[in-house]
């Protein structure tokens, strides 16, 4: 599978994995899903932020664990 949302850059957040070179981690969406925080939620608390953004962070954690 593709992951064509998630950046790694080394100058940004260590290098950790983000959503499109913004200063938003995989992990930090992965751990507001496992919180029980909505996809609209976190939209409205990350306007910068797309649905396809979520579903794809959840993806990558998904195949990285596998």
């Amino acid at each position: 599978m593709k992951f064509d949302r998630i950046t790694f850059d080394p100058k940004m957040m260590g290098g950790r994995a983000c959503i499109r070179g913004m200063r938003v981690t995989v992990s930090l969406l992965v751990n507001l899903v496992a919180n029980r925080m909505s996809t609209e939620e976190i939209l409205a608390t990350y306007p910068y932020l797309e649905a396809a953004d979520i579903q794809q962070a959840l993806q990558y954690a998904v195949q990285k664990t596998l």
